[in-house]
């Protein structure tokens, strides 16, 4: 009786290239949730004077939190998955990048909760950092808040993207990849700015009023929409190079397939 020879799927080119999109789509929102925590002037990083900017009510410099230097790569994974392997990768990759970041949450939350060694503590005291639990504890240990809105502002913000991804491939067909890309993300930051910062900031403790709110958010998704026309560019060549890797004919059968919304 003959035996049905099986592909391995590391010899699958196809099944490679959806396993690399998604470890860097996870990757860097990891990275950006626990990087997140620390907030940086814009100006000044660039050698600028501040521009006082005033919007609703508030005036300053322009601050971000580090995430968002990482999270336009997100954007640009989750429209290359959503042009090769339609909504079922997007929804999949989505769900599974929204566990492991709570893992990674309660893996950090383990780590503060242990007892820490005496030396350790005191450590880098000649560093500026006196108390080594308490600084590790307020890096790693992010408010309830501010997990939740992060989290929920992802996992809606991925739902809408590929939705409107695929209803502008619908309408579009084939052509624009850089009005499906841009558009799809453009919606769903909307949303997603302004989300994450009204549940960990006005409805958490912190309590921040609205003018505030409106303001920071609205910077930030000035900033996510700037990010996301700068990475037109790099949208087609990431698509000139999938195609060179798979081969046109099979990257185009795997755009016919994504084309049918599940």
């Amino acid at each position: 009786m003959a035996t049905a020879v099986v592909e391995h799927p590391v010899e699958n080119r196809a099944a490679k290239l959806f396993l690399v999109l998604a470890a860097f789509l996870v990757c860097n929102a990891i990275i950006a949730e626990f990087v997140g925590v620390k907030i940086f002037a814009l100006e000044p990083t660039l050698g600028l004077e501040p521009l006082n900017w005033n919007l609703f009510g508030q005036s300053g410099s322009l601050s971000f939190t580090s995430g968002v230097l990482l999270w336009p790569f997100v954007f640009l994974m989750t429209d290359v998955i959503n042009e090769y392997f339609g909504t079922r990768g997007v929804r999949f990759i989505s769900w599974l990048t929204v566990v492991l970041i709570i893992y990674g949450f309660l893996a950090a939350y383990m780590a503060i909760s242990l007892t820490p060694a005496g030396f350790w503590v005191a450590v880098n005291s000649e560093r500026g950092v006196p108390d080594m639990q308490a600084a590790f504890s307020n890096i790693f240990g992010q408010g309830m808040w501010t997990i939740a809105g992060s989290v929920t502002a992802f996992l809606v913000g991925q739902l809408i993207d590929v939705t409107v991804f695929h209803r502008i491939r619908m309408v579009t067909g084939e052509r624009w990849i850089w009005l499906r890309a841009t558009g799809s993300t453009a919606v769903s930051q909307l949303v997603d700015s302004f989300v994450v910062l009204y549940i960990a900031f006005v409805i958490g403790p912190q309590k921040w009023p609205m003018s505030l709110f409106l303001a920071v958010a609205s910077v930030n998704y000035a900033y996510k929409l700037l990010m996301a026309f700068a990475l037109i560019p790099l949208i087609y060549l990431t698509r000139q190079l999938i195609r060179g890797y798979l081969g046109a004919k099979t990257a185009q059968q795997l755009e016919d397939a994504a084309r049918v919304v599940r």
